[in-house]
C-alpha cells in the first residue's frame, strides 16, 4: 500500500480521535455548553459536575477499552496467526467474569485504593486464567521444546470453556438479584464515575500497548510462520511470552472495569488492514485509533438513544459489529 495513503489515513484517523474526543463529553440528556465546564462562578452549576466528574471520565474510558481491545485483537490474529482469534481467546475474560461473578454472589465488597471488590475479583480472575494456560502449555510441552502456538491456543480453549461452565454455575445457584447483576455485568459497560477507573486502566493498556508498539517488525514475521520467524532471527518463544502476558494483562485490565465487550477486538484489526495494509508499522496505530474512536461512538449512542435508561455497550458493538463486518468484506471482494 502507497505510503501516502497510509499517511492520510492515520492522519484522518487521528483527527477523528480529536474530534470524537472533544465533542463526546458534551453529548447526553442534559445539554453542556463550554462555558458550562469552565466553573468560573461561585457555584458552579450541575452542568460542570456531570461533565467533570462523569462524561469526561467515561468518554476517555471508553476510548482506552476500545483501543486495548483492538490492538490486544490484532496481536493474537498475528501470534496465533488466525483471522478468528480474539482478546478472549485465551480465556481471559471467562477468567475475569469468572472473579466478577464470584465477588457479586458472595457480597464482596471490599475497596481498596478506590478500586472495587469486584474489580479486584475479575483482575484475580484474569491473572489466574493467564498463569493457567501458561503452565498447562508449558507442562504439555516436552522438555527443551519450544513453545507453540497450537499448544497454548488449545490450553487457552480448554480453561475458557472450564471457567465459563463455573460460571455458570454460580448463576444457577444464585438468586434473582445476584443473577441479573452478573449477567448485567457480562454485557459489559461504560458507567463509571470518576477518573479512578480511567487511572486503574491506564498502567495496564500503556503497557501492553508498548510492548505490541515496540515489536511490530517481529509481528510482520511471525504472520509467515514460525519457522519463518526464526530463521530470520526472531526469537519466537520470547516474542511468544512477550505477546502473551502483554495482551493478557492488558485483556484483563480492561475487563475488570468494564466487562467482557465483544467484537471490537475481532472487527477493528480487519477494517484496519483493508484501510492501512497488513503491515504492523501502520496498522497498529490505525488500530489503535480506530479502536478507540468506534467504541467512544458506541458508548455515546448507547447512552443517549434511549435516555435515560442505557443499552449496555457491548449489546451495540456486537449489533453493529457483525452486519459492518459482512458489509467490508462484500465490498472488498
Amino acid at each position: 500500500m502507497k505510503a501516502g495513503r497510509v499517511t492520510l489515513v492515520l492522519g484522518m484517523l487521528a483527527a477523528a480521535t480529536i474530534l470524537v474526543l472533544g465533542m463526546a463529553p458534551f453529548v447526553g440528556m442534559t445539554p453542556i455548553s463550554p462555558f458550562d465546564i469552565l466553573g468560573g462562578g461561585a457555584a458552579p452549576g450541575k452542568e460542570y459536575d456531570i461533565f467533570w466528574k462523569i462524561r469526561l471520565p467515561r468518554v476517555l474510558a471508553a476510548w482506552l477499552t476500545g483501543a486495548g481491545l483492538a490492538v490486544a485483537g490484532m496481536a493474537f490474529q498475528a501470534l496465533f496467526r488466525n483471522p478468528l482469534a480474539t482478546p478472549f481467546t485465551l480465556g481471559v475474560a471467562s477468567g475475569a467474569a469468572l472473579g466478577a461473578a464470584m465477588a457479586i454472589r458472595f457480597g464482596v465488597a471490599v475497596t481498596l485504593l478506590g478500586i472495587s471488590g469486584i474489580s479486584m475479583a475479575a483482575l484475580a480472575g484474569a491473572a489466574l486464567s493467564v498463569l493457567l494456560v501458561y503452565g498447562i502449555s508449558r507442562a504439555l510441552t516436552r522438555s527443551g521444546a519450544m513453545l507453540t502456538t497450537a499448544t497454548l491456543l488449545l490450553a487457552g480453549v480448554a480453561v475458557n470453556f472450564f471457567f465459563s461452565s463455573l460460571n455458570l454455575f454460580i448463576q444457577y445457584i444464585s438468586d434473582f438479584t445476584h443473577t441479573f447483576r452478573i449477567i448485567r455485568w457480562l454485557m459489559g459497560g461504560l458507567e463509571v464515575a470518576g477518573f479512578r477507573s480511567v487511572f486503574q486502566m491506564i498502567p495496564f493498556v500503556a503497557l501492553g500497548t508498548i510492548l505490541i508498539l515496540i515489536s511490530w517488525r517481529e509481528l510482520d514475521l511471525l504472520t509467515t510462520g514460525e519457522e519463518m520467524a526464526a530463521s530470520r532471527g526472531v526469537s519466537v518463544a520470547r516474542m511468544q511470552r512477550r505477546l502473551f502476558f502483554a495482551t493478557s494483562l492488558l485483556v484483563g485490565g480492561v475487563v475488570a472495569v468494564c466487562g467482557p465487550i465483544g467484537f471490537v477486538g475481532i472487527m477493528v484489526p480487519h477494517i484496519c488492514r483493508l484501510m492501512v495494509g497488513p503491515g504492523h508499522r501502520a496498522l497498529i496505530p490505525a488500530t489503535i485509533l480506530f479502536g478507540g474512536v468506534f467504541l467512544t461512538v458506541c458508548d455515546t449512542f448507547a447512552r443517549t438513544v434511549i435516555a435515560p435508561a442505557e443499552i449496555p455497550v457491548g449489546v451495540i458493538t456486537a449489533l453493529l459489529g457483525g452486519p459492518f463486518f459482512l458489509a467490508l468484506l462484500i465490498r472488498d471482494k
